[in-house]
């Protein structure tokens, strides 16, 4: 057996059987599945006290367009703004003070909300809702033109798009840019976590041996390099095996919560989601349910490609950050000094999390593509343009580029590597670490 797979086996096994990392392997998906149903049930959870809010118009016609319901009361009083303010310390009743000073129906401007704190976004969305109906209805009155507010209601539209991808094979799917909006922005930010996650303790695993002298005796059976590399795999095949891990506990509590609450489904019903969309002239159209639709949406996306290139772009931007992190941990005696050296490797992680998201915006366009072609930030904007079907030669360049430099960087770190991990009592600057690489 080769030295760098014992130091892979090593750092593998060490970090797999620890209890933290068994914990977060199994808890993650339950924790966030949780997390989602908590906020989603809370989201329901409405306020059961009902707000009172003044009302001061001056125009005296707002009357019938304020309707109470259960969350708002409002209460037409004639009394001045500043009395109103100086009631509002001992009406324990009082929410806000709608005031109107001119005609709202001639005058934009002239409606106002008063408030002790900050109204929620609910109360003034249902005021301007209330108030803008009444003045679309007042100004259409005013026209004088029979059956008006019916042919204006007539003339709105609800047309909804439905977006088909066809094949080669002439097969066509349905698709949906915000599904692919979420897997993308998904993908990306599980690599994104990993890059971080994993890099950062590269850098700390290699810190720590350096402090503790261990490494003085490690290099004396194995070369640096070798050391430098089985570190870097090792913690790379924890990082998989606990996403590995996630996908298939993810798919186990999807399945089971599918089965909990929304009952069997049909394999015939499964059968007819994967043909949404496929419906030609002269066929007649069925409205699917909500599950079918789902799967139909699901289905024109490409998840074995998305799953091979998430591991190939895990893996190359992964192995690109890690040399960088070990070769930065080797030049510090302790990790307070690895600030200096750990925040500009973080730096393009961070910008390329923002560039995925316009990309995601136009995933065509210059900064999309650029980004997607550098590899700093390749690994994390590629997969988001990715489910917007990417061409094959710009995915073949992408990965290409991100090997290349991947070899590039382990060439280079391993040069700092090998000086900087027995270099002690020395403040090490970048011209130092440049030095390192010309030897």
């Amino acid at each position: 057996m080769s030295k760098i797979s014992i130091i892979i086996g090593r750092e593998y096994k060490t970090r797999v059987m620890k209890k933290s990392f068994i914990l977060l392997t199994f808890l993650t998906p339950l924790l966030f599945g949780g997390m989602i149903s908590l906020i989603v049930w809370l989201g329901q959870i409405k306020d059961n006290e009902r707000k009172i809010i003044y009302v001061v118009d001056r125009s005296e016609s707002l009357k019938p367009a304020l309707k109470n319901n259960d969350a708002y009361s409002f209460r037409f009083v004639d009394k001045t703004v500043e009395s109103m303010k100086t009631e509002s310390k001992d009406n324990k009743e009082f929410t806000a003070l709608l005031y109107v000073n001119a005609d709202p129906v001639k005058n934009a401007n002239a409606v106002t909300l008063y408030s002790e704190k900050q109204v929620g976004l609910e109360l003034q969305e249902y005021i301007t809702g209330q108030l803008n109906t009444f003045i679309e209805q007042k100004r259409l009155a005013a026209y004088n033109i029979p059956n008006l507010k019916k042919m204006v209601e007539d003339s709105r539209s609800d047309l909804k798009i439905k977006t088909i991808k066809w094949s080669g094979t002439g097969k066509d799917k349905e698709a949906s840019a915000e599904v692919a909006l979420v897997i993308g922005m998904i993908t990306a930010f599980l690599i994104y976590m990993f890059i971080v996650a994993y890099g950062a303790q590269v850098m700390s695993g290699v810190v720590q041996e350096k402090t503790n002298r261990i490494v003085e005796v490690i290099v004396s059976s194995v070369k640096p390099f070798e050391l430098m590399m089985g570190k870097i795999i090792g913690i790379a095949l924890v990082g998989l095996t606990q996403f590995f891990m996630w996908i298939v506990l993810t798919f186990i509590i999807f399945l089971v919560g599918t089965l909990l609450f929304a009952g069997s489904v049909d394999p015939q019903m499964l059968k007819q989601a994967s043909e949404i969309g496929t419906y030609g002239v002269g066929q007649p159209h069925v409205e699917p349910s909500a599950v079918q639709q789902v799967f139909g949406l699901l289905s024109g996306v490409d998840f074995v490609q998305t799953i091979v290139l998430f591991v190939i772009y895990f893996l190359g931007g992964y192995l690109l950050y890690a040399s960088l992190f070990a070769a930065f941990g080797s030049a510090v005696d302790n990790e307070t000094d690895t600030q200096q050296f750990s925040l500009p490797l973080m730096l393009p992680i961070i910008f390329s999390i923002y560039a995925g998201i316009f990309a995601a915006q136009n995933p065509d366009g210059p900064l999309a593509f650029w980004c997607s072609m550098i590899p700093f930030t390749s690994p994390i904007v590629m997969m988001v343009r990715l489910p917007f079907d990417v061409p094959l030669w710009q995915i073949l360049l992408s990965v290409a580029l991100l090997v290349g430099s991947f070899i590039g960087t382990t060439w280079v770190s391993g040069k700092i590597y090998r000086t900087g991990i027995l270099m002690y009592g020395k403040k090490i600057t970048w011209k130092e670490m440049w030095k390192w690489v010309k030897y």
